[in-house]
């Protein structure tokens, strides 16, 4: 006797189902890649961990990026016979043993240059080549040459690539955006997703994933092409964040894959490993050791999870807002994770239709639509009147305002109502003088208050856009470049981050000294210049005087219908 058709519910309850068996078989092939190279503290054990609490360089990242010179394993055997010798002499042992990574060269730029041609003439300095890379380097090679932020950060980083590229397109480098593309797709065949950034201690955890958005941007050039090629790409990347649902039950969790009491999928930010950060050792070690009441082993992976996140470190992860060592960025989902999941999904429907799978298109317009309630659900603050991230602790949405609240806007996820009250909530609690606040509370933590970050203040510009909220858009476009012009004009260079609560001052806190370059920056400085200059009239640098804005309507932009709560 033949079975009965599903029902309907069943029929929508078998999509997801199937398309997770299909990521099931894509992780596996992932699994089957080369071997994963070591981080330098496995492969130096005992050596690095003496190295990086004598602490021989005032930044712990510089004995991570060293090359050892011969195989670790002897120079680990060598370590272990003289290090008990008189007269031992560890930094010598280290300058005998490992080539140290070199200081950048300072990059004067010549006299006069506006903000432009300083950008303009910025991208081949930050421009890197790894086709190779030796035997024993942290440093993971790549086919294509890359854009790299700047400073202290010598490799290419996930999620900063976006905005650099960005900026890269703005300059008619649609050759660099390819190439960067390429080598995303690269580490995605070859290590089954992107990695923070191409070091081998950064390959347990990846970052905010754009790689789908890449590919958007890249096909703007090249069209839907590009949508058809990089398909296989972006679908083992979504199987990497979505590993495991198949094997969720309710109120559940797994690595990236959060899987609520009502079925909802969501997903949160994860490290596969729950040991110091190699290029944050010691501070990470003095973290774990002022909270005795949680195990080492917890506050590790909660710190490398919200170095996953790209917030290392902010108030926004942490019980108690002053302090580290509370941090629990595992049980927390964010709205930003979750608004790129969405994205991504819908960017899937849309390659898929593209490669004429139609019935994979509807799969995946599917799943995003579930996320997109799923958001509005979880992750709406009723009673403060913004969005926030939802904490599994509690079961609860948290209170916290940050500037994470903007992706649902940027994406166009969010309900039309609610994102007028995010542009209330935005222009009322984050907008500063120099731009958006990250957060409102002053934690001494760098993705906390006074600073702005060029990626947020892009983010919150666009999203508002898309909701007709033109004018406090062109609010914190406006303070932003205005701080970045005055630095500029004062130091003669583009930093990481900005302190917003004036103009012309770069941000502090975290663990490291400012870093200039810029690589987001700059890529979002050039789309800021050309959104706020009329095309005809195109600026180089900053106007003197605030533009006008022509007509503010309430209508998002976009052409997808938005939910209703």
């Amino acid at each position: 006797m033949k079975s009965p058709a599903p029902s309907r519910p069943q029929k929508m309850a078998l999509i997801p189902a199937c398309i997770f068996l299909c990521f099931a078989a894509l992780s596996v092939q992932a699994e089957e890649t080369p071997v994963t190279p070591q981080p330098p503290d496995i492969l130096l054990g005992p050596l690095f961990n003496d190295v990086q609490n004598a602490k021989l360089f005032p930044d712990q990242k510089t004995f991570a990026d060293a090359v050892p010179n011969s195989d670790p394993l002897m120079i680990l055997a060598d370590y272990r016979m003289q290090q008990n010798q008189s007269g031992f002499d560890l930094r010598h042992f280290v300058n005998v043993n490992f080539t140290l990574p070199k200081e950048g060269e300072k990059y004067v730029p010549p006299e006069g240059q506006s903000l432009r041609e300083h950008i303009d003439g910025l991208w081949p300095v930050l421009t890197r080549s790894t086709e190779n890379t030796e035997k024993w380097d942290s440093l993971l090679p790549l086919p294509e040459p890359y854009v790299v932020p700047g400073g202290r950060f010598r490799e290419v980083y996930y999620w900063d690539s976006y905005f650099t590229m960005l900026g890269l397109a703005e300059s008619g480098h649609w050759d660099k955006v390819a190439d960067m593309v390429a080598n995303f797709a690269h580490e995605i065949d070859t290590y089954g997703h992107i990695p923070n950034g191409n070091r081998s201690y950064y390959l347990s955890r990846s970052q905010p994933p754009f790689f789908a958005l890449m590919v958007e941007l890249l096909a703007q050039h090249e069209g839907d092409a590009a949508l058809k090629q990089y398909l296989p790409q972006m679908q083992k990347e979504y199987a990497y964040w979505m590993d495991g649902v198949e094997n969720l039950q309710a109120g559940q969790q797994e690595k990236r894959v959060v899987k609520l009491q009502d079925g909802t999928l969501l997903n949160r930010y994860w490290d596969d490993r729950d040991t110091p950060r190699p290029e944050s050792w010691v501070e990470d070690i003095a973290t774990a050791k002022s909270n005795p009441n949680r195990p080492a082993t917890e506050i590790y992976r909660d710190l490398r999870s919200a170095a996953a996140s790209g917030w290392d470190f902010s108030s926004r992860w942490m019980d108690n807002q002053h302090q580290l060592n509370t941090l629990r960025t595992t049980s927390i989902v964010p709205v930003d994770l979750n608004s790129l999941m969405f994205k991504m999904e819908k960017i899937l429907a849309r390659a898929s239709k593209a490669a004429g799978d139609n019935a994979m298109a509807n799969q995946y317009e599917t799943l995003a639509n579930a996320r997109q309630k799923g958001i509005e659900k979880y992750m709406w603050n009723d009673q403060q009147g913004w969005y926030a991230d939802y904490d599994l602790k509690s079961h609860k949405v948290r209170n916290q305002l940050t500037a994470a609240a903007l992706f649902p806007l940027y994406v166009n996820a969010a309900a039309k109502d609610r994102a007028n009250k995010m542009a209330t909530a935005t222009k009322t609690h984050l907008l500063q003088p120099g731009g958006l606040n990250t957060t409102s509370v002053k934690s001494g933590q760098q993705w906390d208050a006074p600073n702005g970050w060029a990626p947020l203040q892009w983010v919150a510009t666009e999203g508002l856009q898309n909701y007709g909220q033109k004018e406090v858009a062109m609010d914190i476009s406006w303070h932003f470049l205005t701080n970045v012009q005055h630095t500029y004009d004062r130091e003669k260079k583009l930093v990481e981050k900005y302190d917003v609560s004036t103009t012309g001052t770069g941000g502090g806190g975290g663990e490291y000294p400012l870093q200039d370059g810029f690589g987001w920056t700059n890529g979002v400085t050039l789309k800021m210049l050309d959104l706020i200059c009329p095309k005809e009239q195109p600026c180089d640098n900053v106007p003197a005087t605030r533009p006008t804005v022509k007509s503010a309507t309430t209508q998002p932009s976009t052409k997808e219908a938005q939910p209703t709560p």
